[in-house]
């Protein structure tokens, strides 16, 4: 009498299921034209929702001209602090450039920038967006964008176009809420 240890596990295999027809080997040549790159298509449509949503702003309110100072002071700050933030008296702490970035781009980097200016408790940022002299269509697009975000914060109790020496109308002066 034999043990099933002895048995080869293989051959037991083979018995157990028979005559067996191998399968034809079917050979799929490669694709005539070769696969179109892969798009950002998200990246894409996110691009083109913030120019809908930018324009919509700007159809909504008189865009600011290259020229032309931003400025904007919540109700409760009191005045003797914006003029100083006017003139520069303020020290700047940090600064983010703006230049050669897109609109989603811009937006992303200033809600960005202002999250980690609050984690290091900063009172007084430097935002430079350009004058816009560049842009199509007449439009500082940065400088509009720049000045309608931040006047939909929460955190941001006044800004002001920066002082000729500090970048004039082509940087804002913010000036921040304490937690």
């Amino acid at each position: 009498m034999s043990h099933p240890e002895d048995e080869d596990p293989a051959a037991l295999f083979r018995a157990a299921i028979g005559e067996v027809t191998p399968l034809r080997k079917v050979v799929t040549p490669p694709p005539a034209t070769p696969r179109p790159k892969p798009r950002a298509r998200m990246a894409e449509q996110d691009e083109q929702e913030a120019r809908g949503e930018f324009a919509r702003l700007l159809r909504d309110s008189s865009p600011l001209e290259a020229g032309d100072t931003a400025s904007y002071r919540r109700e409760n700050l009191p005045p003797r602090m914006f003029q100083r933030l006017k003139r520069g008296q303020y020290s700047v702490q940090d600064e983010l450039d703006l230049h050669g970035a897109t609109v989603a781009q811009a937006e992303a980097l200033v809600r960005q920038f202002l999250v980690e200016a609050h984690a290091h408790e900063y009172g007084c940022v430097r935002i430079i967006h350009g004058k816009g002299l560049q842009s199509d269509g007449g439009a500082p697009v940065l400088k509009n964008l720049v000045d309608r975000l931040l006047r939909l914060r929460n955190d941001v109790l006044a800004f002001h176009s920066a002082p000729a020496g500090q970048g004039g109308t082509g940087a804002v002066l913010v000036l921040l809420a304490n937690r």
